[in-house]
């Protein structure tokens, strides 16, 4: 083998590439391959554990969390009310709520342009939930991999009847819970506690709304699990244009460690680092083999770091052969480079980041409409004047009652509602009509400007413009 067959193959690793023809997940005959991944240990799984213990503290706490009294997260879909952080986001305010959203998925392809499937291993619900909830009971009641797989390799006995009925008792419980918090973001915990205090025939639509989500998150949990990231997130399919050599991924130093060998080989020359324990294919939770490669499966979870760690602690190596890097650093030994690729994602992001705050900075408590009737004329009026009638909506995006008065910014002009006075409850959403009426003498243009201002309990908030449909033969006066 010349020299340059021996450098290839030090960094392509084996030559078995066969992985290539099938997922993780899949097994010869082309039926699901259920996952058994080893309890992690270390440094990454118990920072993992710390923060998805603020992130569940956090997603359970904070439909219990209000604001003077109202939520302080809310995601009404069915009457299109959004709250975030306390701040109300009413369908006039939909582009707002767009453009946050917009921002979140720039964000998300930054950091996966540079770090990688991040979000996927340390902060997505799916992951933290499997690996640090359920996962976590699993191991606790049936043991680690090898006891599982020997659980139910074993026939049915009363241990085996007690463990699989507590662990799935357990499931259903958690995935009850879960239901629950996710219906309290949607309708709000109060009516949340209506629907669970009260008779079933009082809420039925809700209590068969918990019904479905409990049974939905349960099949997700005990039975899905990994499938939700490899087969249906569209995430891990965004890498293959999102990522690039110069993106920092969990990799393994192919340099470093190959060829791979035994312990009890390492004296033999040209030997790598990587002594093929397979630990770190044991303890993935999507079942691949790090080692060729980034993958479409990898959650960059980290597991294999530390699994990978602790071997190379007790063979004698130095840390660092799986560690999160980029191909072009290792293959190179280059150090971390700035694209532009990079600078165009910051570039947009950052843009977006002044658009948002300045929209937030001039987004008004109401918010109004004034819209001059389609199809209607001017109206001859007593006293020598014109009349237009025109359309108004007003919403209220605040929790407190608002008594909004309009009036003509010109002292010559004025305004008559029809109907009653405008006061608006919280979140209310009105409709009605007015007319502008301006003496005739002052009109000396067909479509004459009118400036109107709105007043919130007696604070000038808003100031808007309309035109006002004159008398044709008025254009000729002088």
């Amino acid at each position: 083998m010349s020299e340059a067959e021996t450098d290839t193959k030090i960094i392509t690793g084996s030559n078995d590439e066969s992985f290539k023809d099938t997922i993780s997940i899949v097994n010869k005959e082309g039926g699901r391959k259920w996952i058994y991944p080893k309890k992690p240990v270390g440094r990454f799984y118990k920072a993992r554990t710390i923060l998805s213990v603020f992130l569940l503290a956090f997603m359970f706490g904070a439909p219990w969390i209000k604001i003077d009294g109202h939520p302080f997260m809310l995601f009404n879909i069915i009457e299109r009310r959004f709250i975030l952080f306390g701040t109300v986001f009413t369908p006039q305010d939909f582009y707002l709520f767009g453009l946050v959203m917009i921002f979140a998925f720039v964000t998300l392809f930054l950091v996966t342009a540079v770090y990688g499937r991040l979000f996927c291993g340390w902060l997505c619900p799916q992951t933290i939930f499997l690996e640090m909830v359920f996962r976590k009971i699993e191991y606790f009641i049936e043991g680690d991999y090898i006891r599982q797989k020997t659980l139910n390799a074993s026939p049915w006995d009363l241990k085996k009847i007690f463990k699989k009925f507590s662990k799935y008792g357990i499931f259903f419980i958690i995935s009850f819970l879960i239901a629950n918090t996710f219906l309290a973001y949607i309708i709000g915990i109060d009516e949340l506690l209506k629907i669970i205090s009260e008779p079933v025939s009082a809420h039925l639509s809700g209590f068969i709304s918990i019904t479905v989500f409990t049974i939905f998150f349960y099949w997700i949990f005990a039975w899905f699990r990994e499938q939700a990231c490899i087969l249906v997130c569209p995430y891990g399919r965004l890498q293959s244009v999102l990522l690039d050599k110069n993106s920092i991924v969990i990799a393994y130093d192919k340099i470093r460690g190959e060829p791979r060998g035994k312990v009890k080989d390492k004296q033999k020359d040209n030997l790598g680092d990587c002594i093929d324990c397979k630990l770190c294919v044991n303890v993935c939770p999507t079942g691949i083999d790090i080692r060729n490669g980034t993958q479409l499966e990898c959650v960059n979870c980290t597991a294999c770091i530390d699994a990978c760690d602790s071997i190379m602690d007790k063979v004698g190596r130095p840390r660092g052969l799986i560690r999160f890097d980029s191909m072009e650093s290792i293959e190179k030994r280059t150090g971390f480079k700035w694209t532009s690729r990079l600078t165009g994602y910051t570039s947009v992001l950052s843009v977006l980041l002044i658009v948002i705050i300045f929209l937030f900075s001039i987004r008004s408590e109401i918010d109004i409409n004034i819209l001059r009737t389609p199809g209607m004329l001017f109206q001859n009026q007593q006293d020598n004047k014109v009349s237009n009638m025109y359309n108004i909506k007003i919403s209220n995006k605040t929790y407190d009652e608002k008594k909004i008065d309009l009036k003509i910014k010109e002292s010559y002009g004025e305004i008559k509602l029809i109907g009653n006075d405008i006061i608006l409850k919280p979140l209310e959403i009105r409709e009605g009509s007015m007319l502008i009426l301006l003496p005739k003498e002052i009109i000396k243009l067909t479509n004459t400007p009118v400036s109107i201002e709105v007043f919130s309990d007696g604070e000038k908030v808003d100031e808007l413009k309309t035109n006002f449909l004159g008398p044709q033969n008025l254009n000729k006066q002088k």
